[in-house]
């Protein structure tokens, strides 16, 4: 069978008119201004509306792993096990009631800077890397999703629809970074929402598909009992493991104000959840479908295929207009994902990584040409893991299982435990780390070597080993930090002894303003006599300060 022309054509369509609205937003960006380049690449000025807010939080959540991974998993294990949507509409509103205020009020420009502020280098980079890999594995997933889907509707070479989806994707963000992305996801929510809800009655109606009540077809699932822990472990994993993530936070303080953040993450959790049904429905059609008589001849569950449910049940069950629809759906979904995941990924980079710790003087130029440069790079390594890598799921799941156990705590600890210091920080990320790696991870073949409560040769990890493994990375955090600000402070440790000079770090300010001083509304800093600046003013504000720390302190 050879290339399907019609959808090609429309694919490409698709593109041209994602590619022309980054573009334009990004020419939008530069005659607005801003404060600085940086702040507008990162945070566009911090003037993203709500309405934009919202759309993009929402077509950031609603990404290809979104609303493949849902089908896929109501088809294999049911609705009860179906926990991602769930966990991410908690989790949105967790964060939004949470951490959302206080991260926009100090306005940050990204996840990374508590972390500087708090902990300092050392731990930055181990952070940013944690971060890093779970990025990159999402996005390499949600490409090789795309990339088998356009070869089931379209019957398009994979590697050919994997390079020319990313590149695409590349290419706008790369154009006009923050602004670029935002206005391009008011675009693909909309063609996520039509493509999908337009499939939905066809698929329904079709008369393989048959009755898809729970009576008739068991895609409810079952919870065992013997699972239960595994359930909610599961569950809290999914809920608090959607907060630390840039994609998230780079919403959050890309608004003018922390009102705003709160409800754009709220609304992004709300619309996530109400946007999964159409996945669910199709999921419980590819579970009671009559695959005999279509052109598979057979059910993908039958043949280790389901996680392309999806592209399959659009591909067998819809008219040819539509399934080629549902398709601009799914591509739309995985650009949406992919460009938050490049973007947040190369702004912790050029910001924290980059300008803070290697090159502290470079300008604002400089600074958006490293950007440019991460992004592409980062896109070309997330591509070329998605062709090459076969088990890119189960790196993504250990990665997002270390960014939950990992960043979360330390988050927590950086924004609301002002006594945590670098040396809990180095201990907790250790702790967690190997609690986590020692449970194993069989997508991996990883074998466990820490064989936690009702381990099960046969099923093995019973008990909630992440939600474990992440309160003893928390609890190694405030106790280290405890003991070791008693130590230092009581003298019974010498103070030459604080090679991460924690003592020094106490009373530093590395955002743009303390959590004592407010941002306006155009998202620039107070000092306490009433003058404005923007970053680069506060930059030179606190540069005699910061090389005094630096003189005080070690590079760790």
């Amino acid at each position: 069978m050879g290339v399907n022309v019609a959808g090609l054509v429309v694919l490409i369509v698709f593109y041209l008119v994602i590619f022309i609205v980054g573009v334009l937003a990004a020419r939008r960006k530069k005659q607005n201004g801003g404060t600085s380049q940086m702040e507008s690449s990162i945070v566009a000025d911090r003037n993203i509306s709500t309405f934009v807010g919202i759309f993009t939080m929402t077509a950031t959540t609603v990404g290809g792993g979104y609303i493949n991974g849902t089908a896929e998993s109501i088809a294999t294990d049911g609705l009860v096990w179906t926990l991602a949507p769930l966990g991410i509409f908690l989790g949105l509103l967790t964060g939004g009631l949470v951490y959302a205020k206080p991260m926009r009020e100090r306005c940050y420009m990204t996840m990374l800077d508590p972390f500087h502020e708090r902990f300092g280098n050392v731990i930055v980079m181990l952070v940013y890397l944690a971060s890093l890999c779970g990025d990159l594995f999402w996005t390499a997933s949600i490409l090789s999703a795309l990339g088998t889907s356009l070869s089931v509707i379209v019957n398009l070479d994979l590697t050919v629809a994997i390079v020319a989806s990313a590149g695409v994707t590349v290419a706008y963000t790369m154009v006009g970074q923050m602004i670029s992305v935002a206005y391009t996801d008011i675009v693909q929510l909309i063609f996520i929402t039509f493509g999908l809800v337009l499939s939905v009655p066809f698929v329904l109606t079709n008369k393989s598909v048959g009755n898809i009540s729970p009576d008739s077809t068991n895609w409810l699932g079952e919870l065992n009992k013997n699972l239960s822990a595994q359930w909610v472990d599961l569950l809290i994993a999914m809920t608090f493991g959607t907060i630390p993530w840039q994609a998230y936070f780079q919403r959050v303080l890309s608004v003018k104000t922390s009102q705003q953040a709160q409800v754009l993450s709220i609304a992004g959790g709300c619309s996530a959840l109400i946007l999964v049904i159409p996945s669910v429905l199709i999921g419980a059609a590819g579970k009671s479908a009559d695959w005999n008589g279509t052109k598979l001849g057979i059910s993908p569950l039958e043949i280790g295929k389901g996680s392309m449910i999806l592209p399959y049940v659009l591909y067998e069950f819809t008219p040819p207009a539509v399934s080629i629809l549902g398709l601009g759906a799914i591509s739309a979904a995985v650009m949406s994902s992919m460009d938050s995941s490049i973007l947040g990924s190369s702004s912790m980079f050029t910001y924290n990584i980059y300008k803070h710790i290697f090159r502290q003087k470079a300008s604002d130029k400089e600074l958006l040409w490293i950007q440019r440069t991460a992004i592409f790079l980062i896109g070309i390594i997330a591509t070329v893991i998605s062709i090459y890598v076969p088990i890119i799921y189960g790196m993504f799941i250990l990665a997002a299982d270390i960014v939950f156990v990992i960043v979360l705590p330390q988050l927590t600890c950086a924004l609301f435990f002002k006594f945590s210091n670098s040396y809990g920080a180095l201990c907790g990320f250790l702790v967690g780390s190997i609690c986590r790696i020692g449970a194993g991870e069989h997508f991996l073949d990883f074998d466990s070597f820490i064989h936690y409560p009702w381990y099960s040769e046969e099923m093995g990890q019973l008990f909630p080993f992440r939600t474990f493994s992440m309160l003893c990375s928390f609890i190694t955090i405030l106790f280290v930090s405890f003991l070791t600000n008693v130590l230092f402070n009581k003298h019974i440790i010498p103070e030459y002894m604080d090679v991460m000079g924690i003592k020094c770090r106490r009373n530093y300010s590395y955002s743009v303003t303390t959590s004592d001083v407010p941002c306006d509304t155009a998202g620039r800093s107070h000092d306490l006599t009433g003058a404005t600046g923007s970053h680069d003013q506060s930059d030179s504000v606190h540069k005699e300060s910061d090389e005094k720390l630096r003189e005080q302190v070690s590079p760790l």
